[in-house]
């Protein structure tokens, strides 16, 4: 089971997120996550944000359905998805699953994304998610379960990682540095239905991508 959390990035399709709302104890939207929601017909449990990218429509639907809202100033020093994740951090020991994370604005997409690795989100397991991927932060070790072909890429972030080791992986490292700002860990592929990842030193970005 696991707190689901919409931001407000691009989702072209969203039929594909129904099953994950079916193994939620909750979904939660960063202020214009909320369409996402209102596509799929499923009330958020809680709207976290400024509000100020709620359409007329979407904070009606929210309104007359007694969505609670979190609310807070324009001017703050966080996003606000930043803010549902403290949030989450701080009320809940379930897994976390964001989507709606990319698309639109750069720098949005970028900040969504390095999000994965703030500092109170040290022991959670915060899974980013697309039609096609999962992106999860790496620091010490994880696994990976796919089906042999599947695409792993390992992104150093916040700078070199060290001491990176895989197994089940076609190209295999053994105690290697990966450069932040190269893209030697880019298209791996897995060569077993379970690979592993270990490193000594870093942060490390996993994305898989299945077949």
């Amino acid at each position: 089971m696991a707190l689901l959390i919409f931001a407000n990035g691009v989702l072209d399709e969203v039929e594909w997120i129904r099953p994950y709302l079916s193994q939620a104890t909750a979904a939660w939207a960063a202020d214009g996550g909320s369409r996402h929601l209102f596509r799929l017909g499923h009330l958020p449990d809680k709207v976290i944000g400024d509000m100020d990218s709620l359409e007329p429509d979407l904070r009606e639907w929210l309104i007359r359905n007694q969505v609670p809202f979190d609310q807070h100033p324009s001017e703050k020093d966080e996003t606000d998805l930043e803010l549902a994740l403290l949030l989450a951090a701080e009320q809940s020991d379930n897994d976390i699953w964001l989507f709606g994370l990319l698309g639109g604005r750069l720098d949005q997409m970028l900040a969504n994304v390095f999000l994965l690795s703030h500092p109170v989100l040290v022991g959670k397991t915060v899974q980013l998610i697309t039609p096609t991927e999962r992106a999860w932060l790496v620091r010490q070790q994880t696994e990976i379960a796919g089906e042999v072909g599947d695409l792993v890429s390992l992104v150093p972030l916040g700078g070199d990682a060290q001491g990176v080791s895989t197994t089940g992986l076609q190209w295999h490292l053994q105690a290697a540095t990966l450069r932040f700002g190269q893209a030697r860990g880019i298209s791996n592929r897995l060569t077993a239905e379970k690979a592993t990842v270990t490193l000594e030193k870093g942060l490390l970005l996993c994305v898989h991508t299945h077949n």
